[in-house]
């Protein structure tokens, strides 16, 4: 193995930032602890890399997850070991699910100790190895450049996903002279990017045939920055547009061709368009279940194409006649590089798009309580529809996905896959914090926002001004509708009957905070929102407002309840 030699002796703590810093990375969220002290210690003379204290190891992974959602750059976190480690477990899983290129490094004790219970020690080798897409345990200091190289590249090429590199203490502290070659060479991973010639060919072959076809835009269309491409192909051939959760932004929600999302709390005119469709071009979508409802009926009688630099997800769920590998951008510009073939499904784009009008999302207006669907569509038009929607998880995210107007790649920054409760005010930093120049407005539920309200500290530490946006039921919303629509109203533990001064809460963390509970004010009242600092504006809902429409678990998507027709 090659060697590269230093102009002087370097401990593997220098070598980490170094390479880091060498590979372009700027940013780091973290929190110390005793087995990554050797580290912090290079952190605190060490520059070119800017470190945000979290408050928590998890928040600090979902401060990295919200950096590298709302751009695409890599997200990087650091927690020291045993339970700093296994804190940081719920970020990791959930940069898994989502496709989130993420680098976490976790101290380790000593080499020495592994493996003999050492105070702090934990096995994250193991617990990790399900839920990441690689992971590492540094033995030798002059790997660290590889190591990290390498780590990196897997993060962020394919489909991207976490990574862990675990570096015990004395891997930090040792001096070294030189270090490994960093080259990457890994020839059993080699992503495919560019799709095969005579399958992307079937995609328009198969459009010619189509009577009924529906693209279902996925996250990897905003992933690969395919927004353009979609939108074209789209235009091209006038075919209507299904977005998934994470697909959201991927074509603009006013663009006459897109339907909205689809799926359990999605939009009546996607679910029915894919229901009635006998072709579904699928860019980037994993087919979960939230989209298709009972797989066993969903889509019945469409034949799918289905297009994902990752081969495992296709047939994973849905019987696929045309698989193509590939990158999503390149996949697309492949198909806008051939001849414009003939169509005939005119009928079909009119009546599917017509059911956007016949039946949109809707709520009713009340005189007494403000509507959490009227604050969302409020705060999109203030802000023109261009700013970076963070959500957390529940009711008031399906609300954020119905009800803002994205039209941007990225726009939406959510916890997709695993649903993590928790994931909304650090996302919302760590977006902030990649995207200065830009709106970030946090929705939350009262639920959520209890689980890592601490990172709040870090809005005026670090000059971050995002608008946390509290949509307070006093309930576990999503929780308690389930309860009163499938479990005879029994709201067994789902029910706050006491929760803390949310206002006097902000307070201490030296936040600006406003409290509304007046609809007939509320238009007025949230202009404060346009100010240029960090707050919390609460805005206190009805108890009993559920999420509409929505497919019941297990149902097919033609069985939605609460649609409503214009007359």
């Amino acid at each position: 193995m090659e060697e590269f030699r230093l102009d002087k002796e370097c401990s593997g703590s220098y070598l980490i930032l170094d390479t880091l810093r060498q590979l372009g990375i700027d940013t780091i969220f973290g929190y110390p602890g005793g087995a990554v002290l050797p580290l912090y210690d290079e952190i605190y003379r060490f520059e070119g890399i800017q470190h945000i204290l979290a408050r928590h190891e998890q928040g600090a992974v979902h401060a990295a997850e919200g950096y590298a959602k709302s751009t695409g750059k890599l997200g990087v976190a650091l927690v020291t070991s045993g339970p700093g480690a296994t804190n940081a477990i719920t970020g990791i899983a959930d940069a898994m699910g989502d496709s989130v290129p993420l680098l976490v490094f976790t101290g380790q004790v000593a080499t020495r100790g592994i493996g003999k219970d050492a105070f702090q020690e934990a096995d994250i080798i193991g617990i990790t190895t399900p839920i990441t897409k690689y992971n590492y345990q540094i033995r030798d200091t002059a790997d660290i450049p590889r190591v990290i190289t390498e780590a990196v590249h897997i993060a962020t090429t394919g489909r991207p996903g976490p990574v862990v590199i675990d570096v015990p203490k004395d891997i930090q502290e040792t001096l070294v002279s030189s270090y490994h070659d960093p080259s990457i060479h890994l020839p059993s991973y080699q992503p495919t990017v560019e799709p095969n010639g005579l399958q992307v060919k079937k995609i328009l072959k198969q459009l010619s045939l189509a009577k009924q076809p529906v693209i279902l835009a996925g996250g990897g269309v905003n992933y690969a920055d395919a927004n353009q491409e979609l939108i074209a192909f789209a235009e091209r051939y006038q075919i209507p547009v299904v977005s998934t959760l994470l697909g959201l932004g991927a074509m603009p929600i006013e663009h006459a061709l897109s339907l909205g999302m689809g799926g359990m709390h999605g939009s009546y005119a996607s679910n029915m368009a894919m229901n009635d469709a006998d072709y579904i071009i699928n860019i980037g979508a994993r087919f979960d279940d939230r989209l298709t409802g009972n797989p066993l009926t969903y889509a019945p009688n469409a034949l799918v194409a289905h297009i994902d630099i990752d081969p495992a997800e296709i047939g994973k769920v849905k019987k696929t006649a045309i698989p193509v590998v590939g990158d999503a951008k390149a996949t697309l510009q492949a198909l806008l590089k051939l001849d414009t073939v003939e169509t005939d499904y005119a009928a079909w784009t009119a009546q599917v798009l017509d059911n956007k009008h016949r039946a949109p999302f809707w709520y009713e207006e009340d005189d007494r309580v403000i509507k959490p669907q009227q604050a969302i569509e409020l705060i999109g038009q203030l802000t023109k529809g261009d700013a970076i929607v963070i959500t957390d998880v529940g009711q008031h995210q399906m609300w954020a996905a119905q009800f803002y107007p994205y039209k941007h790649a990225r726009q939406l920054v959510t916890s997709g896959g695993m649903g993590t409760m928790g994931f909304g005010i650090p996302a919302a930093i760590g977006a902030k914090l990649a995207n200065p120049d830009r709106e970030v407005v946090l929705f939350v539920g009262d639920g959520g926002f209890q689980m890592t309200n601490q990172e709040l500290a870090i809005l005026n530490g670090y000059g971050v001004p995002i608008k946390v946006v509290l949509i307070n039921n006093h309930s576990l919303g999503m929780v308690r509708q389930w309860q009163e629509s499938f479990y005879d109203k029994r709201r067994s533990q789902s029910v706050f009957d006491a929760e803390p001064n949310f206002q006097l809460l902000a307070e201490a963390y030296g936040i600006a905070h406003y409290s509304f509970d007046n609809p007939a004010t509320l238009s007025e009242d949230m202009k404060v929102i346009l100010e240029d600092r960090p707050m919390l504006i609460e805005v206190h809902i009805s108890k009993t407002e559920h999420v509409q429409p929505m497919v019941p678990a297990g149902k097919s998507n033609a069985e939605m309840l609460g649609v409503k027709f214009n007359a």
